[in-house]
């Protein structure tokens, strides 16, 4: 069994609780030796600022190189962006902190709520040396805070009941965390008695958040907890007590560039994952133009590219390789009114385990992303997650991916039959598949 597979057990109990066991193969936990110096966390965000600073000017130079057509400037220019984004990646890393310091902090929450409740609950810790930004783990508290207490206050069971349905007595809540496509996966599950659909559904219609004849999968209806209109204020009843602080999870966490998604299981428990981006300052990205607007995508939420014909207009799904894709053109979704190019191209991406389209005029590469907050003023706006500066001095809109691919979806047209991509030969960006 390797490091990341350790687990942290905490055994929280009714009246007294126990000490924490770590447990692995060898029942020894080593720690890696190694001489450290403590650094003010305000430095490093001055330091993670001035590499910023220093992208934006690395990319400047390099424009500035290929306009001028010097083959001697270009090299020194390209030989500067590697050695740019090497410190980028060192400054980084620099902030990255283990996931298991802030999992750590919710073990008393948990054993408060289980005394409060009576009940027996064991919490699990595994993923504890995935690494993430610290600025990100610092605004974790509310969101695993809601999490934690519901999983023990409305997820499990008391022990009379568990021992009645054939389970053990003591219910178990796991904390779960692991890197996947360039962001991290946070869970938080229980072996409870999993989310009362019909009754979900049954409120959300009382409350006009859904029609009575709407057909939602069970996954939809699952979801429905996280709206602010589910557990309205005042005190909550029946299935709405699960939906206590669920707005308040899903707006922080949208707040984070993420994302949060429900599994649940009749019988079986429910499992919470919320997926971040691994750091909340430089990404890459991967630059597409519309007319003459510049936009970034986050080249972990690419899957590849490809040209749509002029005749591959119509509709708003594409048949990729017999695959029926949503997809969605940003002249439209910005209300564009200069007439497109003869050829348009497709950018693929995948986000919330779907895959869809957005069809843009120009593919410009990659490019070191360099994040800056649009602030309140457009914190409403939909299908945009920041903005960064390019090497012209102009700015560009970073797309949020997420609502993007959500909208693409809602618009498709299943009465109709897809429409053929226009060219079959495509430029592979990245696979994640």
């Amino acid at each position: 069994m390797d490091e990341s597979s350790r687990k942290l057990v905490k055994r929280v109990d009714a009246e007294t609780p126990a000490e924490g066991e770590i447990l692995d193969d060898r029942n020894v936990v080593s720690e890696a030796g190694g001489r450290t110096i403590r650094v003010n966390a305000d430095k490093l965000d001055q330091l993670i600022d001035q590499v910023g600073e220093m992208v934006i000017a690395a990319a400047s130079s390099n424009l500035i190189a290929q306009r001028g057509g010097q083959v001697d400037m270009m090299e020194s220019a390209s030989v500067l962006a590697r050695l740019v984004e090497n410190i980028r990646d060192s400054a980084l890393q620099l902030r990255m902190v283990q996931i298991g310091e802030t999992f750590e902090q919710y073990l008393h929450i948990a054993e408060e709520t289980a005394r409060e409740m009576a009940k027996e609950v064991d919490v699990v810790i595994t993923g504890a040396d995935t690494e993430l930004d610290k600025s990100v783990a610092e605004k974790l508290g509310d969101p695993l805070l809601h999490l934690v207490r519901n999983a023990v206050e409305h997820g499990i069971e008391s022990a009379d009941l568990r021992a009645a349905r054939g389970k053990p007595a003591r219910g178990q809540v796991t904390l779960n965390a692991y890197h996947d496509s360039g962001s991290i996966v946070i869970e938080v599950g229980d072996d409870g008695d999993g989310l009362p659909l019909a009754a979900i559904r049954a409120k959300a219609i009382e409350r006009g958040m859904i029609d009575a004849g709407a057909t939602l999968s069970d996954q939809d209806i699952a979801m429905l907890i996280l709206d602010a209109d589910f557990a309205s204020e005042g005190r909550a009843t029946g299935a709405a007590k699960r939906g206590v602080g669920m707005d308040v999870v899903k707006k922080n966490i949208t707040a984070l560039r993420g994302t949060v998604e429900v599994r649940t299981e009749a019988g079986q428990g429910s499992t919470f994952s919320i997926r971040l981006p691994l750091t909340l300052a430089i990404i890459d990205g991967f630059l597409v133009a519309v007319n003459d607007a510049s936009y970034v995508i986050p080249l972990d939420n690419v899957v590849e590219c490809l040209e749509l014909g002029a005749k591959s207009t119509r509709g708003n799904v594409l048949n990729l390789r017999g695959e029926a894709l949503p997809f969605i053109r940003l002249r439209d979704f910005f209300e564009v009114e200069a007439p497109p190019p003869q050829r348009e191209n497709v950018v693929i991406i995948h986000a919330m385990g779907h895959k869809a389209g957005i069809v843009v005029d120009q593919l410009l590469g990659e490019f070191q992303t360099v994040i800056k907050p649009l602030g309140n003023l457009f914190r409403h706006l939909h299908g945009i997650g920041g903005s960064t500066i390019l090497g012209s001095g102009e700015v560009a809109l970073i797309l949020d991916v997420q609502s993007l691919a959500q909208l693409a979806s809602q618009r498709e047209d299943h009465s109709h039959a897809a429409v053929p991509v226009g060219n079959a030969h495509s430029s592979v960006v990245s696979e994640k598949e």
